[in-house]
């Protein structure tokens, strides 16, 4: 599933980055970057967590830090 960009419909328009509170499974980190780079949710998550497995220490203080920092929008 793509999601279509809030603002516009001219694909050069950025949009910024925030945390999607209507789909998060967590805090809304995931499904935020993939709403910002029109990706699926389900993907970022899959690669969130092989990532976690990989990496475990720098993969938690990113997304803390994401958590943390990125805004809570409503899409």
């Amino acid at each position: 599933m793509k999601y279509d960009r809030e603002y516009s419909t001219i694909k050069d328009v950025p949009q910024s980055l925030a945390k999607d509170v209507n789909n998060k499974k967590i805090t809304g980190v995931c499904a935020g970057i993939a709403k910002h780079f029109n990706f699926s949710p389900l993907a970022v998550r899959v690669v969130a967590v092989a990532l976690l497995i990989a990496i475990p220490v720098v993969t938690a203080v990113v997304y803390i830090s994401a958590s943390l920092l990125l805004p809570s929008k409503y899409y």
